[in-house]
């Protein structure tokens, strides 16, 4: 039998922890949880870079903390994480945002840019899940949605490392929630196709690689934030209890064709 409110849309009384919440995808799912009734923890790589987004959130009638949260930090980590749950008393909702994509050939791929996309990519992802489970173990409930990526699936040219960190997402997604399931905890992750974004923008300001990828997907065009956060906050919402262990496929067809 499924509980009272189990399709609803909405997460009101829920707090949310979302990484690399500055910008881009990270920003638009803060947003969107926090139009969807949480209060918000702001896990930011540059606490002190104002993007007016705590003023965009306090003016939606949320509470809201910043964090610094640097994830290939393990002190900060650990910090961010231990004040989001003393204020709000608990959390619900963890969103693993933060990543990178450092572009470069097999042949010209450095140890050090290879460390630090695992450190942050994968690694972060890791402990920071880990940290934040701990609450959610203790709370019997939990909400964690990874960002992988259609780059998970599917191999593109001068993103090897970047490719290969974000199948190990959407393979992470899927142990952490066998193993965490007896807690109440669903784990899912979201799997993008090219977003526009600050971080999207120059590479897409090539005509000829924007006509590319535009070829590959199946809806001809890019996809915006919003779109991402919205399905990001239907995982995390009661509509999607039954659902763990997934990745959601958020790439217009492309590694459909």
């Amino acid at each position: 039998m499924s509980s009272k409110n189990s399709d609803d849309v909405n997460v009101t009384g829920k707090i949310a922890l979302v990484t690399g919440a500055a910008r881009g995808i990270g920003r638009a799912c803060a947003l969107a949880l926090a139009e969807a009734g949480a209060d918000i923890a702001l896990g930011l790589k540059n606490i002190d870079a104002d993007s007016g987004l705590l003023k965009e959130i306090e003016r939606l009638g949320r509470r809201v903390l910043a964090l610094q949260m640097d994830v290939s930090r393990m002190d900060e980590i650990k910090t961010a994480v231990e004040k989001a749950g003393k204020h709000f008393g608990r959390i619900d909702i963890l969103i693993n945002n933060a990543g990178i994509a450092p572009e470069n050939f097999i042949e010209n791929v450095t140890e050090a840019d290879f460390d630090y996309t695992l450190d942050v990519n994968l690694k972060g992802t890791f402990f920071t899940s880990q940290l934040v489970g701990k609450w959610m173990i203790n709370q019997q409930f939990g909400r964690i949605i990874n960002i992988s990526s259609q780059a998970g699936f599917i191999a593109l040219p001068t993103e090897s490392v970047y490719c290969m960190t974000k199948a190990g997402i959407s393979h992470l997604t899927k142990c952490f929630a066998v193993e965490w399931a007896k807690h109440h905890i669903t784990v899912n992750a979201v799997a993008p196709t090219f977003i526009y974004t600050p971080g999207t923008e120059e590479y897409l300001a090539n005509a000829e690689v924007k006509k590319m990828v535009l070829s590959k997907i199946a809806l001809g065009r890019i996809g915006e934030p919003k779109e991402v956060a919205n399905a990001v906050l239907f995982l995390a919402s009661p509509a999607a209890s039954l659902i763990t262990g997934t990745t959601l496929m958020i790439d217009g067809g492309w590694t459909a064709t």
